[in-house]
């Protein structure tokens, strides 16, 4: 089966070439194919013309072929072509595939010379091609004209090099012998994706128009500038023949007899033409495919392990299966009960390693973000203090009391518990943001069924809505219960004879061990004439803040003890765009250097606010605005009497150990209200009465009906996967009943020139002599018999070996390799235009011809 299946091997390449590009990015791979390059009329479509034996290619002036071309050709007994962005329509009529591939090119880029990377893909049947698939490209050009923008010279580079740099490809490079093959674009740009010009095959258009009594028979021959694959000749049409619509049938004809007839090629005849280049290009083609069969086949079972997860969920739905859609929304529903649990919960399976979600969100809520927004309320000492101070007077009135009053101990605790209202309601409010962006996780996966998704989300979301009414009022409860009896028995309580004695110094300086709290990368707002900002290591403990060059914590900066440290928000400035805190002493003292506060910035606000959150865990708090008095002055300028004094500090002492004792209890229920109300509640609602809802909803057929894009997405995965295992068949039988051509060997190919990028402008030669590394090209009368071969000929032709080193030349021939001692065969021009001095006759026999070029 090895020849058959090398013959079905090309068209089964342009199969998976038409799926990859139905199916759009989501597989990248490298099909064998060859790409045509070279320059402006080059020649190039009218090879492509010659291969299909038809007029379909635009043709004009200035750069024709705008988008790349995909040519598949296959032989068959009908003759036709088809698109495949017109998918069911057979083109007959050739003129027609022309103004179809302008009119898709100008859809895409306009009709003002602009070019895309977007290919076009023609398939053409005929019983006049072989099985070959070859990529039409712009013609490399150094103008811009019409609205192409001025740098078009690099983006049609780019997107020639983004075809030929693969190694799956083959480079056909075209160029017209009537021009410097040396400084051909086409081989240069060749050169730089191949440099060991495994890859390349060198095409010479236009011998025909060369100048008369020259001629490119050492170049055909590959011993003047040589390729690795070599060179094959071809005669194309002429502007006069195109416009006389000559047909091609009788160009190739002419061609045929051009090389019969020609003096210099009528030896190489059986080795020149568009036959036997579309020929070479076949064998080649399925050459190389037999190459990179090893890695096509790995690259194919990647592709086919990845679709079978996909496919596997179309396995069980056949479409003729009248409980197809009812199967459907029982699973869909089942996995989203356990998708949504798994979020919330926390799985192994699917893990998200770029950002927190669900559940790990949620604990964030209760142990960072609502403890912050707790103590953020709780802590401020002067305000505190002021209110105590109103509420001791207020109670004695015109009286002097001798004793700290009950009465100011009660109203101030229950007006700090009032304010735990507040943050337990936005504790709610952001789980409840939390969970159905959960849900909207949850349903992407139902997106093949919209309406389904809709409804299904508008369900859990309502539900989860009702129920943060019945958690808000359940919180609420909580707060009351605790307004509405102040135990003063508590356990934890230290009561009155215990705060008397407390200072409110040791109360707030607890015991803590210096442990590290929190590791992470910072930015320092610093201004420009101070060294601007920098991105550092920080560390914080329980009793100071430490910043390092980098993690690996060598390089110490700076260490900021914590003593009288508190927190503000910073407001984003020139120096950063970044989302901005700001650490500062309450002595007024400088902080860092010569500065009152450091400005630290964060990527996000979510990571501000968690840094708040551990500085609070090391007992650095926000600080919150002076409150003044009715006459503009600060609360605590008021001068106190020592008595009032010691009043105030017993009963800041009391409501500090009270309401510490309340927000610890609610900082344990807040969770655990949540989690009973409202997350575990959702999760009961889903997986015991989602099911009943959705049927109650409606018609269940309208709700699992596809999305139209997912049902094309389906058909394509399908024949995609399908067409994956065969071509994992076919190649199975390939491997192992064909045998590898060898690779021609190496040549000497310095003379081609490559440019890393494209130069702005050629520089023209000085004086006649070539550059060094390249042959001068000679002019000469072409002889009436051809010139006799060479007495070594080469056992390959396409790429016999140049010999370059200097010496004896081989008996019988002069310097330059030829049976003649008079006069070296005549070579193509290196410029058309300027002639350079013949070499004089009777070369001595010792010539060492590498003299001679320097």
């Amino acid at each position: 089966m090895g020849n058959r299946g090398m013959e079905e091997l090309i068209p089964l390449i342009n199969k998976l070439q038409d799926a990859f590009s139905s199916i759009g990015q989501s597989c990248h791979l490298e099909l064998p194919q060859i790409a045509v390059v070279g320059g402006q009329s080059a020649g190039k479509s009218s090879v492509l013309e010659n291969f299909v034996g038809r007029d379909f290619l635009p043709r004009g002036s200035g750069i024709v072929t705008r988008r790349p071309l995909i040519l598949q050709l296959v032989n068959s007994k009908a003759e036709y072509a088809e698109f495949l962005h017109c998918k069911g329509r057979k083109f007959v009529d050739f003129d027609e595939v022309r103004l179809e591939i302008e009119a898709e090119t100008d859809r895409l880029t306009g009709s003002n010379k602009g070019i895309s990377p977007v290919p076009i893909n023609l398939r053409v049947y005929s019983p006049n091609v072989l099985n070959l698939t070859l990529i039409d490209l712009p013609g490399m050009t150094k103008v811009a004209v019409g609205d192409q923008p001025v740098d078009i010279e690099y983006q049609i580079r780019d997107m020639l090099l983004q075809f030929i740099s693969k190694e799956s490809c083959l480079i056909l490079a075209v160029t017209p012998a009537n021009s410097d093959l040396a400084n051909s674009d086409a081989l240069k740009i060749s050169k730089e994706v191949d440099p060991q010009g495994l890859r390349t095959i060198g095409v010479i258009t236009k011998l025909d128009l060369m100048d008369e009594g020259t001629d490119a028979r050492d170049i055909l021959e590959n011993k003047l500038l040589p390729l690795r694959r070599g060179y094959i000749g071809v005669v194309n049409r002429s502007q006069k023949d195109i416009d006389g619509r000559k047909d091609i049938k009788a160009a190739l004809a002419a061609e045929r007899k051009f090389f019969l007839s020609h003096p210099a090629y009528r030896h190489l005849a059986e080795r020149m033409g568009t036959p036997y280049l579309q020929k070479t290009l076949n064998q080649q083609l399925t050459n190389h495919i037999r190459d990179t069969l090893p890695a096509l086949r790995s690259k194919l079972q990647s592709q086919l392990l990845s679709l079978e997860k996909e496919v596997d969920e179309y396995k069980n739905f056949k479409p003729d299966d009248p409980a197809r859609k009812t199967k459907a929304l029982l699973q869909m529903v089942q996995q989203f009960g356990v998708d949504f649990e798994k979020r919330i919960e926390g799985s192994g399976d699917q893990v998200d390693t770029l950002e927190l979600s669900g559940g790990a969100r949620i604990n964030r809520i209760f142990h960072e973000r609502f403890p912050f927004e707790l103590v953020k309320m709780e802590f401020d000492e002067k305000e505190l203090r002021r209110e105590i101070s109103y509420a001791i007077k207020n109670i004695h009135g015109v009286r002097t009391g001798l004793f700290t009053p009950d009465m100011a101990f009660e109203a101030i605790v229950k007006k700090q518990l009032i304010k735990l209202k507040e943050p337990c309601l936005k504790c709610i409010d952001l789980v409840i943001q939390e969970l159905i962006n959960t849900v909207r996780q949850c349903t992407l996966k139902l997106n093949s069924y919209p309406l389904l998704r809709e409804e299904t989300e508008k369900i859990v979301t309502t539900y989860i809505r009702e129920r943060e009414s019945k958690t808000k009022d359940q919180v609420m409860l909580l707060i009351d219960i605790e307004l509405s009896y102040i135990n003063t028995n508590h356990e934890d309580f230290i009561g009155f004879a215990n705060a008397q004695q407390r200072s409110a110094a040791v109360n707030k300086k607890r015991a803590m061990p210096n442990q590290v709290i929190r590791r992470g990368w910072l930015t320092i707002n610093i201004s420009i004439m101070k060294g601007g900002s920098k991105d550092y290591w920080f560390i914080l403990t329980a009793e100071s803040l430490s910043w390092y060059k980098d993690e690996e914590e060598k390089e110490k900066k700076f260490m900021l003890p914590l003593d009288n440290l508190k927190l503000r928000d910073a407001e984003k400035g020139f120096m950063s765009t970044k989302p901005t805190f700001a650490i500062f002493n309450t002595d007024q003292r400088n902080v860092y250097k010569d500065l009152r506060q450091i400005e630290l910035a964060c990527d996000s606000q979510e990571e501000v606010d968690s840094w708040k959150a551990s500085f609070l865990r090391a007992g650095v708090y926000p600080e919150k605005d002076q409150p003044e008095n009715e006459d503009g002055v600060p609360a605590d300028t008021l001068s106190m009497d020592p008595q009032l004094e010691r009043q105030v500090e017993t009963i800041r002492n009391l409501v500090d150990s009270y309401t510490g004792i309340v927000n610890k209890s609610i900082r344990d229920l807040m969770p655990k209200t949540i989690m009973h109300l409202m997350i575990n509640s959702a999760k009961e609602f889903i997986y015991s009465e989602l099911l009943a809802y959705l049927y109650s909803s409606g018609d269940q057929s309208s709700l699992m009906e596809e999305s139209a894009e997912q049902a094309q997405r389906r058909d394509e995965m399908l024949r995609m996967y399908h067409a994956l295992k065969e071509a994992l068949h076919i190649i199975g039988d390939i491997s192992t009943s064909t045998v590898s051509v060898p690779v021609p060997p190496p040549v000497d190919d310095t003379w081609i020139h490559t440019d890393p990028s494209p130069p702005s402008q050629r520089k023209p030669s000085s004086g006649l002599a070539p550059p060094p590394g390249r042959p001068p090209a000679v002019r000469g009368p072409t002889p009436a018999p051809p010139a006799p071969p060479p007495l070594n000929p080469s056992p390959a032709f396409g790429a016999p070996p140049v010999p370059f080193r200097p010496g004896l030349p081989p008996v019988g021939t002069n310097a330059f390799g030829s049976g003649s001692l008079e006069a070296p065969p005549p070579q193509v021009p290196s410029r058309p235009a300027r002639v350079p001095p013949a070499l004089p006759p009777g070369i001595p026999r010792h010539f060492n011809p590498s003299l001679f070029f320097i």
